[in-house]
């Protein structure tokens, strides 16, 4: 190995610095703490509505009173009087059970029940089914 001088190594020094604390940090207590003793300036603000609930309860009032200003009766419409005492009349003019009319336009005999008695929701197809079968016309002008 002539000519070859002496080795040197160019090593820059490693310098490891730590982060800035973010602002979580800058509110723990140890690092208040730590900043009291080392001299460092502290700001202290309270919040107006600190510890309580007054903003989310206002927001949530307002909130309910649109929803409510926005809705209207969400309940569904029901088989009128007209139409249920109807249906009754064709089928007892027929001589037919509420089981038997079921059968007739394949649906089940609470069906029926449900239609008679005006709790059903009123369904177009089931009442066009009927009417085809007891040969009434149970909606609108006879």
């Amino acid at each position: 190995m002539a000519g070859v001088g002496p080795l040197t190594q160019d090593w820059e020094p490693v310098v490891i610095r730590k982060k800035a604390p973010n602002s979580a940090a800058k509110k723990d207590e140890k690092a208040v703490n730590a900043a009291r003793r080392s001299g460092a300036e502290i700001e202290t603000v309270k919040k107006a509505t600190a510890g309580t609930n007054k903003a989310a309860a206002s927001s949530t009032t307002l909130n309910t009173r649109k929803l409510d200003d926005e809705t209207e009766n969400l309940a569904h419409d029901r088989v009128p009087t007209e139409l249920k005492k109807n249906i009754m009349q064709a089928r007892m003019d027929k001589k037919l059970t509420q089981s038997q009319l079921a059968q007739l336009i394949n649906e089940k005999p609470n069906v029926i029940q449900e239609y008679e008695s005006g709790k059903a929701i009123p369904n177009q197809q089931i009442i066009t089914k009927m009417e085809r079968v007891l040969g009434a016309k149970l909606r609108g002008k006879k």
